[in-house]
């Protein structure tokens, strides 16, 4: 039985009680000081001040534990709108929002597909927002929006994580990097992107997910349309 239909322990008197809900409210607090390493049941249990195997009678594993805590996130990932596109600009907005406060959550979205039913929901509301649409077209339609979303978001937090590791934001990193650049450009082996790198848009990377998001749309509403 999964997790999602496997009932609670009933209630016992205990010095410490103990719920799903707290268990995974604690694993989100360690995931978002620390990472996903420094998330197991044994480590929850001591953030609980309980025994590991108690907590054995609500999660029994490490991998039910990670979708819990993700589906939990996803009961702030409830996309809105009046149409199709809107539903799906926000359902990927919201989402990089998340990825921005879990950090972590950029390690486990894009696998299997999560059944927890805040997932669930939020699924749902995208594609009753799709009504209409052909499946033909739903199906891939959804799955290209979530595969830029995920390597955008992901993109994102490795460069959050490259400026911890090295110590240099990325205006400090372009800086160091800017000389070699010039000396290989001077070449004129690579043109085409000299020209970008001088010339070219320096966007944040808000201003790059919202930009592409809408190429995205548009070739979406096109298919669509056509």
């Amino acid at each position: 039985m999964l997790v999602w239909e496997r009932p609670e322990p009933p209630d016992r008197p205990v010095p410490a009680p103990l719920s799903r809900d707290l268990i995974v409210r604690t694993a989100l607090r360690l995931a978002d000081v620390d990472g996903l390493d420094a998330v197991s049941l044994r480590k929850v249990a001591a953030a609980l001040d309980v025994g590991p195997m108690r907590l054995y009678g609500y999660i029994a594993t490490k991998e039910e534990l990670l979708d819990l805590m993700v589906d939990a996130v996803y009961a702030g990932i409830q996309p809105a709108g009046d149409s199709w596109r809107e539903v799906l600009r926000s359902l990927a907005e919201t989402t990089r929002q998340a990825v921005h406060q879990h950090e972590w959550l950029a390690d486990l979205i894009g696998g299997r597909p999560q059944l927890g039913p805040n997932t669930l929901d939020t699924g749902e509301t995208m594609l009753a927002a799709m009504t209409g649409v052909d499946l033909d077209t739903v199906v891939p339609a959804v799955a290209a929006v979530n595969a830029y979303v995920i390597g955008a978001v992901r993109r994102e937090i490795t460069e959050r994580r490259a400026e911890r590791a090295s110590g240099m934001d990325e205006k400090q990193w372009q800086a160091a990097s800017g000389p070699y650049l010039e000396r290989t450009f001077a070449t004129g082996r690579f043109p085409a992107l000299a020209r970008v790198v001088r010339d070219g848009p320096h966007l944040d990377a808000g201003q790059t997910f919202s930009i592409g998001l809408d190429f995205l749309l548009d070739g979406i509403e096109a298919r669509i349309s056509g």
